[in-house]
């Protein structure tokens, strides 16, 4: 089969089309007709090297959101029939296969059924920022009808997903934006609140939309050095949730207003074996969200080829995108 693979760590330029053999579908296992895939932040970056330690073996593929149809079952699964369409975030990561080829063998346990409402590009785009979405807010903020959350980076890839998710369970959403065009977009997915953090200081939106009490649930989607706002955002007794954080992080502001702070990594139940029902079983809750028409993909405006990859990992590099980028199978 046709795959897109590196034999090392790189640029954008590493990416080689090659043949090669089609996976092994083991026991637990399904085989995947390929037909589109998404790129994120952990692709480029173990692409480059620096999640090296998550890295498949070389010759690699890469790429972990898929959408696509079963050609093959493995023993013991009884989910999915050959002709099911589905969509995952089922590998591309140490001791998997990822989607960048025609084939890609997938543990059926992270998978779902694809939401019948959605094209394979627009499926392939989802499962890994609503599964991190929904491991924030549902699972480890918790939160519910009535609630007011602060999301930052409401027009990022996960942002945009964690609004319409928030709106769902009935909170009230405030965001952080860059732009207008990115305050457009939190608004149309639904935020209730949008807030340009490039012209409003993190003290003046405390104290305009909470009177200094600060907000009681936070999910900081964008980097380590954007937590230090979500701290002083933070309420006493908030929560924090929070998806790129450094092991060196001092924990000390945490204490000091005694809050709850949960890191969410979704590639967890993709290293180790026992824990990956829990990304097929976040897909089967939110598939009829999407299929209710409560939860979309935002695209970004280019749409790529699996023979593009090296210019969609550049285009998404060069801070080009707004949305998910999508790559469609095109042999």
């Amino acid at each position: 089969m046709k795959a897109q693979v590196i034999r090392s760590f790189g640029e954008a330029s590493v990416f080689q089309l090659e043949e090669i053999p089609v996976p092994e579908v083991k026991p637990m296992h399904v085989l995947i007709q390929v037909k589109a895939t998404s790129l994120n932040p952990l692709d480029t970056k173990i692409r480059s090297g620096v999640f090296a330690k998550f890295a498949p073996e070389f010759p690699a593929v890469l790429h972990g959101d898929v959408a696509g149809i079963i050609t093959e079952i493995g023993e013991g699964v009884t989910d999915f029939k050959v002709g099911d369409e589905v969509y995952g975030f089922a590998g591309g990561v140490k001791g998997t296969s990822g989607a960048l080829a025609e084939y890609m063998a997938a543990d059926a346990r992270l998978l779902a059924h694809k939401p019948k409402n959605l094209s394979f590009a627009e499926a392939a785009a989802l499962p890994v920022v609503a599964i991190t979405a929904w491991e924030a807010l549902v699972k480890r903020a918790n939160i519910g009808a009535g609630d007011e959350i602060l999301i930052h980076g409401g027009a990022g890839g996960v942002g945009h997903v964690a609004i319409q998710l928030a709106k769902w369970v009935g909170a009230k959403v405030y965001t952080t934006v860059s732009s207008p065009e990115k305050a457009q977009i939190a608004e149309e997915f639904g935020a209730d609140v949008v807030i340009n953090y490039k012209e409003m200081s993190v003290q003046d939106y405390v104290n305009m939309y909470t009177d200094g009490k600060g907000f009681k649930y936070i999910f900081d989607t964008i980097d380590r050095k954007n937590l230090e706002n979500s701290i002083e955002a933070a309420s006493l007794y908030g929560t924090i949730v929070a998806i790129a954080v450094s092991q060196d992080y001092n924990l000390s502001p945490f204490l000091v207003k005694s809050l709850n702070f949960h890191v969410v990594f979704t590639e967890i139940p993709i290293l180790h074996e026992e824990y990956r029902h829990i990304n097929g079983e976040v897909l089967k809750n939110i598939t009829p969200v999407i299929e209710e028409g409560k939860l979309r993909p935002l695209l970004a405006q280019r749409q790529f080829t699996f023979d593009e990859i090296a210019q969609a990992h550049e285009y998404y590099e060069a801070n080009k995108a707004v949305g998910k980028i999508v790559l469609v199978n095109n042999w």
